[in-house]
């Protein structure tokens, strides 16, 4: 049975910027069926409004959101458990902190310092830490 994760956007739009990079490997290994992977509107939205910004995606407004919006279809969508978490440095992270909850998955791939903090309390993990476990 693959594992089921959640990858926050950070990691996610890296995989699409850099194709080569561990999270590219990471979506590499979803898109082959080695993971599930869940999302929330939460993330897609937020990896709508961050590729554009990333010159090395070369995408448009339109080609990010169209390119988020796969991830509605392809991705198990969940919507985040409501949560207060007070050790959460960033308040901004509840609702990917709150997808990981809903979507009951094994891991939270993030490369967000504010999330990784809570890793004693969550299944939360590096993207080149889960490499080093679940990769190649």
């Amino acid at each position: 049975m693959p594992q089921t994760v959640v990858c926050d956007t950070n990691v996610i739009v890296s995989g699409i910027a850099y194709p080569a990079s561990i999270p590219g490997k990471i979506l590499g290994a979803w898109r082959a069926g080695h993971l599930r992977l869940s999302v929330s509107r939460f993330i897609v939205d937020e990896i709508a409004r961050v590729l554009p910004r990333m010159k090395r995606a070369g995408l448009t407004v339109q080609e990010s959101q169209d390119l988020a919006d796969s991830f509605l279809f392809l991705a198990r969508v969940v919507d985040p458990t409501e949560l207060h978490e007070p050790q959460l440095r960033d308040e901004k992270d509840l609702p990917v902190l709150g997808t990981l909850l809903a979507s009951g998955a094994d891991w939270l791939i993030t490369g967000d310092d504010d999330l990784l903090v809570l890793a004693d309390r969550y299944p939360i993990i590096s993207p080149s830490d889960f490499w080093k476990r679940f990769g190649e």
